[in-house]
Parts: structure tokens; sequence; C-alpha cells
């Protein structure tokens, strides 16, 4: 599954990822909730790829989504503070 994603999301195909992921109802690891944000964020849709960030590092602090939702988080820290200096 995992594999899957992963080449779907080289692919630039979000949509299918997250269409996939929202019919999958096997167990949910860090991985697959770091693939799914992966896919939000490629979507532009930066609060759920935040939340799945959260909850892969809930389930494992060391999983890359920890530097994902760090990087995630100085992004829009960086674009509100432009859209405040407008």
């Amino acid at each position: 599954m995992k594999d899957r994603i992963s080449a779907l999301l080289a692919r630039d195909r979000a949509d299918e990822v997250i269409a996939l992921m929202e019919s999958y109802d096997g167990p949910m690891d860090d991985a697959l909730y770091y693939l799914l944000g992966n896919a939000w964020r490629k979507k532009g849709n930066w609060q759920m790829a935040m939340n799945n960030y959260l909850e892969a590092v809930r389930i494992n602090p060391d999983s890359p989504a920890a530097q994902a939702l760090e990087i995630a988080n100085e992004i829009l820290d960086f674009y509100n503070k432009d859209m405040y200096n407008q």
C-alpha cells in the first residue's frame, strides 16, 4: 500500500491518493498518515496536511512527519506575516 501511494505521489496524483485512503479500511500507521499529509499538501490544503502529520507524529515521534510539520508551520508563519504586512 505504501509503495503504491508513494508512486502515485511521485506522479502528482494526489487526488487518487486521497480517494484511495478514504476508502482504505486497514490499520493506519505513521507512514500512511505522513503520505496522506503529503497528498493534502500537494493539493494546497495545509490544514488537512498538518492534521495528518500530527497524527503520524502522535503515533511515532521520530516519523518524517515531524520535520514536514515543522516546515509546514514555518511556511504558514511566513505567509501569514506577509498577509499582515500588505
